[in-house]
């Protein structure tokens, strides 16, 4: 399929002579122990349609995949039909998670030549894959923990996602809720092993840092936690990194780390414009999200200053708002969409902004440690 929109419609500035031109986010594949329930829990919770289907049907017999999408954003959900193999050895370690980050390229191999002459170790080389509705060049990189970055160059094909998948268009559809493409994406990773991943990004991908937070901007009375925040040249692929902070108590991070068995991919945040709407109609088919308490709002007008929306509406439903020099933002997050605390997502609406809610985390933090105390885990 011909990719010629932006991915994520956010402006940018564009470097000249950017070694790894990035179009945007092509798909995110998640390993599962089910993929046709997960698929299922992703067209009836949060609003994706079906697109296209891989697997015994169309001559695959170690995995099944089910691919679906929503507006730009399109998610593969793999699951192994055989004990052993790699995905069900990911699935033994991590539980359900992110396994491939899949970025638009215009040229899979360029972008495999300057990642690997500049250190990147390999997960695929530049393979040339084809059928009838044209050709798609594929190769790869590894990242952090298992997480791998596939490399997708695609402007000559014109099926429905990937040589080797068919469409599914089962009879149900759900209505989608609004979700329009991949904000930015966090990982997570051990302890003083930040900076290694942040030189990783910059000097083997070429982004730079838009931002960094320290155990002094996101910290509670129990748990802290550092991060900071990479970009490729566009804007257009945001990946911020975190690692634990010492603390009291164990910290969202650790508890992650403990729970996946080592650095993986935290949370996705994809963006809406109409976040009042969006959040409704998932809460409405059963997401669960966060809470922040009541008092949250009570002086939200005086923190932020005027903001479009109602307070109450904000308040009644959850969504945080954070303000930087360029505008405001809207933010809530669910809680974990897996049986370990792990993996969740972020809604998030930009109104001008380009942060990441600084003036929240306290608000959040402070949300997910009742968690983990219900968890037993803080």
């Amino acid at each position: 399929m011909k990719r010629t929109d932006n991915l994520t419609a956010m402006p940018s500035n564009t470097h000249t002579g950017d070694f790894l031109p990035l179009n945007g986010t092509d798909y995110l594949e998640l390993y599962v122990g089910n993929a046709r329930q997960a698929a299922h829990y992703f067209q009836t919770a949060f609003g994706f349609q079906p697109l296209a289907y891989a697997g015994l049907e169309t001559g695959l017999k170690d995995r099944e995949s089910y691919v679906v999408v929503q507006d730009k954003i399109r998610l593969v959900l793999t699951s192994p039909l055989h004990e052993g193999g790699e995905i069900s050895q990911h699935i033994n370690r991590h539980g359900d998670g992110v396994r491939v980050v899949a970025l638009w390229v215009d040229d899979a191999t360029s972008a495999f030549t300057e990642t690997t002459r500049r250190g990147a170790v390999l997960a695929l080389e530049p393979t040339h894959e084809q059928d009838d509705a044209g050709y798609v060049v594929r190769s790869g990189i590894r990242s952090y923990g298992d997480t791998v970055h596939i490399f997708v160059e695609r402007n000559d094909y014109h099926g429905v996602f990937l040589p080797g998948f068919k469409p599914w268009q089962p009879h149900y559809q759900p209505t989608p809720v609004g979700l329009r493409y991949v904000d930015h994406m966090v990982g997570n990773v051990g302890w003083n092993e930040m900076n290694t991943w942040v030189n990783f990004y910059a000097n083997v991908m070429g982004f730079a840092q838009l931002v960094s937070f320290d155990d002094k901007d996101i910290s509670t009375d129990y748990t802290a936690l550092m991060s900071k925040v990479m970009s490729n040249g566009n804007g257009r692929i945001k990946f911020p990194i975190n690692e634990p902070a010492e603390g009291k108590k164990k910290s969202q991070v650790e508890e992650y780390l403990d729970f996946y068995g080592g650095p993986g991919v935290q949370h996705i945040a994809v963006a809406t414009d109409h976040i009042i709407d969006t959040v409704t109609a998932l809460r409405d088919r059963g997401v669960e999200f966060l809470r922040v308490p009541d008092t949250y709002y009570e002086e939200l007008k005086l923190r932020i200053g005027e903001i479009d929306e109602e307070i109450e509406q904000l308040r009644e439903l959850g969504i945080l708002v954070d303000r930087d020099d360029e505008g405001y933002l809207l933010q809530i997050f669910t809680k974990p969409v897996c049986p370990r605390p792990t993996l969740f997502f972020e809604i998030i609406q930009r109104k001008g902004a380009r942060s990441f809610g600084k003036g929240n985390f306290k608000a959040l933090f402070e949300a997910i440690e009742r968690e983990q105390e219900l968890r037993g885990t803080l």
